[in-house]
């Protein structure tokens, strides 16, 4: 399939439910088709990977050709610097999320984007790089702890955030951390109670947020993450 079939293929499936929802996000009526993430991964699933196919897709600045390209890039074939030209051109928490989630973490330089991007006045590259570390405490096993001192530390000292999007990532980070083992439990609970006595409004909510989820976890024999006690009883009562 060429870009202009992708294209209609989306269109064939949108709905206008799908599409006020892209709408609400903040994505221009005109660059939205209105279709399902769902809908995008099986498309993605029938397509072989290219970089070219990917850029034309990105360049339609459709918001759902953008996600479905992201899942067609090369790995091996996309550089530095053209994750900064995309994440240049995201506006939207989703589209955030998803090229971290699909495209940057799988990097070998995804890294270089965290210490970077935190400092970035630019809301969804100041997003990403909280998002990826969220994602990486999650799916990457082998983070030293000197990796995630790193990460904490960066959480204590970019926390002073006013965007939404921005402070919500921030609590997940913190979050995800948390729920690595009982080690990192207790490393970011120190950080959540440092920045709850900080007089910065916005730490005191990501910390009181955080704490919400970490501040007591156990450890679920089927899980290698702990899991929040509040999560472990609304499963149980789902159960009962």
């Amino acid at each position: 399939m060429n870009d202009k079939e992708i294209i209609f293929e989306l269109q064939s499936n949108a709905s206008e439910k799908h599409k006020a929802n892209v709408i609400r996000m903040g994505i221009p009526e005109e660059f939205t088709i209105g279709v399902s993430t769902a809908t995008i991964r099986k498309l993605a699933k029938k397509v072989k990977k290219s970089n070219e196919l990917a850029w034309k897709l990105w360049e339609t600045k459709y918001h759902e050709a953008k996600l479905l390209a992201v899942l067609l890039f090369d790995i091996s074939k996309i550089s530095s610097e053209d994750i900064e030209y995309l994440m240049s051109n995201v506006i939207s928490w989703d589209l955030c999320d998803h090229m971290c989630k699909n495209l940057i973490i799988k990097t070998d330089y995804c890294d270089k984007f965290i210490t970077r991007w935190v400092k970035s006045f630019e809301i969804y590259k100041k997003r990403a790089a909280f998002t990826l570390i969220a994602t990486s405490a999650m799916h990457v096993r082998n983070l030293t702890d000197d990796i995630i001192d790193d990460y904490l530390c960066l959480i204590s000292e970019y926390s002073q955030v006013e965007h939404e999007h921005v402070r919500k990532a921030v609590v997940w980070a913190l979050r995800e951390v948390g729920k690595r083992d009982f080690s990192c439990n207790e490393k970011a609970l120190l950080v959540a109670y440092k920045l709850k006595k900080s007089k910065n409004k916005e730490q005191v909510w990501i910390a009181k947020n955080a704490i919400k989820v970490i501040g007591n976890v156990v450890k679920v024999d089927e899980r290698s993450r702990l899991l929040s006690v509040n999560t472990k009883k609304k499963k149980q009562g789902k159960d009962v």
